[in-house]
């Protein structure tokens, strides 16, 4: 027994699945396969078995399963002291953000990290909000950067939430000589006849869906996901758009007064958007990623 083995036993567990295993880990199915075979051969029980909801623990397999978990945990525990005595930090962090956090807080972030700590590689994939969370849960990535309605969203038990300690709402930018310029705030159910120009990502898609099963179509001129095209497109008077608060830090167009961002209320934007981090408590750079998490403080 060797701790690539128990590794194997962690991740057939925890997907349930030996061929997503192999491909999490970068093997082979029959590497997998005979190392658990070979596992089960030296227990003298057979530790899982297939059925129609994937590979899962026999009773047996079971009680020997918690035991790896502890012992991996506690191997991990063992790394990270011997980690905090030397004070140093090495490998790699992998993220998949929201563009909207893509966009403001996480170069900041980035830059900081990277100035203090260039050894580490850090890559970032762009997604959906979604994907995002997919991927965490099945362990492709070690952090992801999401936002989310607190009210509804719910995580799975193994994964961690790490607030950017900053919330959202949801704006209308419109042209500067636009009539609506002229609002304090709006209600989308009292602007749905003016053209819009949509921000084509799938939490933008489901809100509208929401609005117009309530109340009716909007007057979509055209959707893009390139968030650039559609402030381009307002400030030549094209249509108008939606966005949350955070998409419009800095933005150039807002400080350059070519386009007038007007909070709105009431259904279905009635909600505040919470932005933070989330990543598996079993992954094996936890403290990498707590540290790298700091460095989102004060932003």
């Amino acid at each position: 027994m060797n701790f690539e083995q128990l590794e194997y036993l962690k991740e057939v567990l925890e997907t349930k699945s030996m061929s997503i295993a192999a491909k999490n880990l970068h093997v082979t199915q029959s590497a997998i396969s005979q190392s658990i075979s070979l596992l089960e051969k030296e227990f003298g029980v057979q530790l899982f078995k297939r059925s129609r909801n994937g590979t899962i623990p026999t009773e047996e397999g079971k009680n020997i399963l918690t035991k790896v978990l502890e012992i991996l945990k506690k191997t991990e525990e063992l790394k990270e002291e011997v980690q905090s005595l030397t004070s140093t930090f090495n490998g790699e962090i992998k993220i998949a953000t929201v563009p909207s956090i893509f966009m403001t807080y996480l170069p900041k972030a980035l830059f900081k990290f990277k100035k203090d700590f260039p050894q580490i590689k850090v890559t970032i994939i762009e997604m959906e909000n979604n994907e995002v969370i997919e991927e965490v849960n099945h362990n492709r990535v070690d952090l992801g950067l999401i936002l989310f309605n607190a009210v509804e969203h719910r995580f799975l038990e193994h994964i961690a939430f790490h607030s950017l300690d900053s919330q959202g709402t949801f704006n209308v930018i419109v042209p500067k000589d636009s009539v609506l310029a002229l609002n304090k705030e709006l209600q989308l159910m009292d602007i749905r006849e003016h053209p819009f120009v949509i921000y084509g990502k799938n939490f933008y898609n489901h809100l509208i869906e929401d609005f117009e099963k309530e109340f009716g179509p909007l007057n979509i001129i055209f959707k893009s996901t390139n968030s650039e095209v559609i402030k381009k497109s307002v400030s030549e008077g094209i249509g108008i758009s939606l966005f949350s608060t955070l998409m419009l830090i800095d933005d150039p167009y807002i400080e350059s007064g070519r386009i007038i961002s007007i909070p709105l209320t009431g259904f279905p934007l009635n909600f505040n958007l919470i932005f933070g981090g989330i990543y598996s408590k079993n992954r094996s750079q936890s403290r990498l990623i707590k540290k790298f998490l700091e460095y989102f403080e004060g932003e």
